[in-house]
């Protein structure tokens, strides 16, 4: 019988782009082994050697997850949808959970007033039944932390301030760049090169100046992230990398308080709320991370501008229900959300018995090394003389030189900038492709900023390449030191 198969975005490049794929099956394991057998290079992101389905991996049938059920052996039926839904981007002994409990919000409420003025600048609040002046009481009670000040903490900071959240504290140790500017709202041109903490203090101060706002400029770690996150009660994660969202994770199960998360990659978004004391957490869901390299970071794949407004609206939304304990926040199901085909799914998330620290016999008692988790590993330094400066590869072309430039950005990245007489061979296409790479001329690999290529001067050096070298800081550093007309992105 025919199903129909749905590919996130960040697994279409090994199905030759393709969203939606019909296979024939007549069970999820019969299915998926059919798709694997039409696009050979899923394979080893959706099964492991042994032919289990990878941690970081849910399988939904019409919305319903059936990753534990019989090892995927789920029947199916003519006309059954199947979603594949990927993860997308030491410590001390445990402190105890005190003021994590939501009820310790509505405790502070009793003992706050709100002043005439605030009763204004909140009335469309108070006159909301869901709300009233007793939620607003318990919002200026609230302590909120947000873990990133970038595209989904931007939203997020400047509703949850709007809204009149009395404690907020922002994570974040960045600067402001050029490339934020195209969806982190909380920034203007002329605050490039400025913290971004000092940057957002002011503005979202500026917009109300009733709440307090604690920042701290720093990388959450293993070390300090139970002694940030316990003075808040609700903590919202706005990061763009695994190792600081399975830190925020078990940060929170330890803790007992409520993660409220979201991601986003390109035109797809996820959000959710993982509290392991009413359901799942984000190790019930992916217990374990992707392979570095399978999701792009934004810097490399790209996403749409409005998309985390989107997203960290939602994730604002949630925040705000769970401190006025109202509604139905989105515990225990995830949100797929597609702003290219203006699509929303709700698909269910079970709380995992086996989970290995909200489970019934939980192993993780304290923070562990999220890098070393998440297989994160130091880039190893190329030596000296793989490598070239943009000035020298300028000075080997002026004095005329036979070089073959490769780049292996995608083909989009091409058409901003490229070098003249430059070959583009995406990175991924690389190993198909050594026959159309010279063997007598010196090979200059580059990229964006340095980190693909070197990825694939390692890989062709291992194939008998020797006369090959990779472009220190990519075409980017070209254009600072070498030709600024050439776009930075």
């Amino acid at each position: 019988m025919s199903v129909k198969i749905l590919l996130p975005t960040a697994l279409r490049q090994y199905a030759a782009e393709s969203d939606v794929l019909r296979v024939e099956g007549r069970t999820v394991r019969e299915a998926l082994t059919r798709l694997v057998e039409q696009y050979p290079d899923l394979g080893r992101h959706l099964f492991t050697e042994d032919g289990r389905l990878r941690h970081f991996v849910n399988v939904y049938v019409n919305d319903e997850d059936v990753r534990y059920l019989q090892e995927l052996e789920t029947p199916l039926k003519e006309g059954d949808e199947i979603t594949i839904v990927p993860s997308v981007a030491g410590g001390s002994s445990v402190p105890s959970s005190d003021g994590s409990d939501l009820s310790e919000i509505a405790r502070r409420a009793e003992q706050l007033q709100l002043s005439p003025e605030e009763i204004l600048r909140y009335s469309r609040h108070l006159i909301m039944p869901e709300v009233t002046l007793e939620g607003q009481r318990r919002l200026k009670a609230a302590r909120v932390l947000i873990i990133g000040a970038g595209g989904l903490g931007s939203p997020l900071a400047l509703y949850l301030t709007a809204a009149g959240v009395g404690r907020l504290g922002i994570v974040d140790f960045d600067v402001v760049d050029f490339t934020n500017l195209q969806r982190q709202v909380l920034y203007t041109t002329q605050d490039v090169g400025r913290s971004k903490l000092q940057t957002a203090k002011e503005r979202l101060q500026a917009i109300n100046p009733h709440i307090e706002i604690e920042t701290y400029e720093t990388r959450l770690t293993s070390a300090n992230a139970l002694e940030i996150l316990k003075e808040y009660d609700v903590i919202v994660d706005g990061t763009d990398n695994f190792p600081t969202r399975y830190l925020v994770n078990d940060a929170c199960v330890l803790l007992g308080k409520p993660n409220v998360y979201g991601s986003i990659f390109r035109f797809e978004g996820q959000a959710s709320v993982f509290y392991a004391r009413q359901g799942p957490c984000y190790r019930c869901l992916y217990p374990e991370p992707p392979p570095p390299g399978l999701v792009p970071s934004c810097a490399e794949g790209g996403v749409l501008g409005v998309l985390p407004g989107i997203i960290g609206a939602i994730q604002a939304n949630e925040t705000i229900k769970l401190i006025l304990g109202q509604g139905e926040p989105l515990i225990g199901r995830l949100m797929l959300f597609d702003a290219w085909r203006m699509q929303v799914r709700m698909v269910k998330v079970r709380k995992d018995p086996q989970c290995p620290i909200c489970g019934e016999r939980p192993t993780i008692r304290e923070l562990i090394d999220y890098e070393e988790f998440c297989g994160v590993t130091p880039e190893p330094v190329l030596a000296e003389e793989l490598e070239i400066t943009p000035r020298e590869l300028k000075q080997r072309l002026d004095r005329g030189e036979r070089l073959f430039l490769l780049d292996v950005r995608e083909p989009h990245e091409w058409q901003i900038a490229h070098l003249p007489g430059a070959t583009l061979i995406p990175m991924n296409r690389i190993p198909a492709c050594l026959h159309e790479l010279p063997t007598t001329d010196d090979i200059v690999v580059y990229c964006k900023t340095g980190g693909r290529s070197a990825q694939v001067l390692r890989f062709l050096y291992n194939a008998g390449f020797r006369r090959i070298k990779n472009l220190k800081g990519g075409i980017n550093r070209w254009a600072i030191e070498v030709d600024p007309s050439v776009p930075r992105y």
